[in-house]
């Protein structure tokens, strides 16, 4: 049995109030539902960060997520909607298997995301979009090659 909650969730050993499965993707009720129509998108396969998502895997969810948001919006009276994706604990993931969280949002609903802008000069915007193209370069020669 795999100690992973959303792996036992999509293979029926954990109740789940699935709202989407398919052979990507999986979407079901957040069981802590900060507000009504939290719904979390996740892959089928286990697979514990964003980083080992392949395309086909990657645009399934989000065109999941995307079609579960305008629901979620309409259903729920929603004012506004939050996808909020995270990965290892430094980025706050909580479970290590690759999910969204689609979250109808109300005005006043407690809800809260902050971080510190920093605001750094227009040269070092330049400078780390640089540092950025590298690494994306280097990304795609890898996976031609891989």
């Amino acid at each position: 049995m795999s100690a992973c909650v959303f792996c036992r969730l999509i293979a029926g050993e954990l109740p789940a109030a699935f709202v989407h499965r398919d052979g990507l993707v999986v979407a079901f009720m957040d069981a802590g539902q900060v507000n009504d129509g939290h719904v979390i998108v996740a892959t089928a396969r286990h697979v514990d960060t964003i980083y080992g998502l392949g395309d086909d895997e990657a645009a399934a969810v989000f065109r999941t997520a995307v079609r579960i948001a305008r629901a979620v919006k309409r259903e729920f009276g929603a004012a506004g909607v939050t996808l909020l994706q995270a990965n290892e604990p430094a980025g706050f993931q909580t479970v290590p298997h690759f999910h969204l969280h689609v979250l109808a949002r109300h005005a006043d609903d407690g809800v809260g995301l902050t971080w510190p802008a920093k605001r750094p000069p227009f040269e070092r915007l330049q400078a780390l979009a640089g540092r950025t193209r590298s690494a994306l370069a280097a990304e795609a020669g890898a996976t031609a090659t891989g």
